[in-house]
């Protein structure tokens, strides 16, 4: 966040007509770096049999913390500023699916993250850092592959949400 928001006077980096400020790519290594590192993260957690209830519960806090707060940087910034409808739809389910997440836990019920929300939670990497990127290397054929990705992720993103809630929905009807 601080080499985003932060006006660091580094200069850019240019090819041709394209450029990139320094910060922008430094910041986009840092996201990617912390992405894979979660990753690296669970990989080793369930090869190695060390998936725990606390560890299913703060993995997937983890995740949106680090989404939610790329995805603000970026309409901020205005790399995504036309698109922050969609941002505010993939952090509100964000916040929806933790709340649903603390209900269960009152129940005693820990659930991990099942497949459709680490597709959902990939397609939004994917997306954020091709935007903190400015769509390098697809710029020079004009393809909008972030803008893309992010529409992806935001169907992926409702889907999951969803998914999440039907297979949940027992909480509802027995809370009172």
């Amino acid at each position: 966040m601080i080499i985003m928001l932060v006006p660091f006077s580094w200069g850019s980096v240019s090819l041709g007509d394209f450029t990139l400020p320094v910060t922008h790519l430094i910041g986009a290594i840092i996201f990617i770096v912390a992405s894979a590192t979660d990753w690296i993260d669970g990989y080793y957690a369930r090869k190695l049999n060390l998936v725990t209830n606390f560890g299913k519960f703060l993995d997937p806090l983890a995740d949106k913390l680090l989404v939610s707060a790329a995805l603000i940087i970026l309409v901020d910034l205005n790399l995504a500023e036309h698109l922050s409808w969609i941002v505010i739809i993939i952090i509100s389910r964000e916040f929806a699916v933790t709340g649903l997440r603390l209900i269960l836990a009152g129940t005693g019920e820990v659930v991990a993250a099942n497949m459709l929300g680490k597709v959902k939670t990939w397609t939004q990497i994917i997306a954020i850092a091709a935007l903190l990127l400015h769509n390098f290397p697809f710029e020079f054929i004009s393809f909008p592959f972030a803008e893309i990705m992010l529409w992806i992720a935001l169907i992926f993103t409702v889907w999951s949400g969803l998914d999440y809630f039907v297979k949940n929905k027992e909480v509802f009807k027995n809370s009172k």
